[in-house]
């Protein structure tokens, strides 16, 4: 059972999902959402505060996302990309081994269970524009210049 704490930050709440002792999801959360804190709820509020503090580049708790093998393997390439730097759709798809999959890799950032953990903020397009994001561009925009900051 997925068990959900939450955690403020400062683009605004965020939900937190933890089952059997690893993060399976974070994502932006309306104003109702439940608290269930628990010892390793905090470790992870405490590393997302570190990390909007610009005190933290890398996460080490454990983290289980739920995916298909193809969004599987782009989030881990996602979590290859260093703090503050970028990389195209299409990198991404080469570096997985499919390298006309760019599009594809889009949809699996798109569906990324754990954002700024498994950071697609750090997807950009062929042009180095920025391209969409689940949290809205303004949010993207955000955290690559949080991450430039540091």
């Amino acid at each position: 059972m997925v068990h959900f704490s939450t955690c403020g930050s400062p683009f605004g709440i965020i939900q937190i999902g933890c089952e059997d002792g690893y993060v399976v999801s974070i994502r932006c959360a309306g104003t109702d959402a439940s608290e269930a804190a628990s010892p390793f709820s905090e470790l992870v509020k405490g590393q997302l505060q570190e990390y909007f503090c610009g005190k933290r580049s890398i996460f080490d708790f454990p983290i289980n996302p739920k995916g298909t093998p193809f969004q599987l393997a782009v989030w881990h390439e996602l979590r290859q990309i260093p703090y503050g730097e970028t990389r195209t759709y299409g990198e991404i798809a080469v570096a997985i081994g499919k390298p006309k999959a760019s599009r594809a890799v889009g949809m699996a950032c798109n569906r990324n269970p754990l954002w700024i953990v498994i950071p697609c903020h750090r997807v950009v397009g062929s042009n180095q524009c920025l391209t969409g994001y689940a949290g809205g561009l303004s949010l993207k925009r955000a955290l690559l210049e949080l991450e430039q900051q540091s």
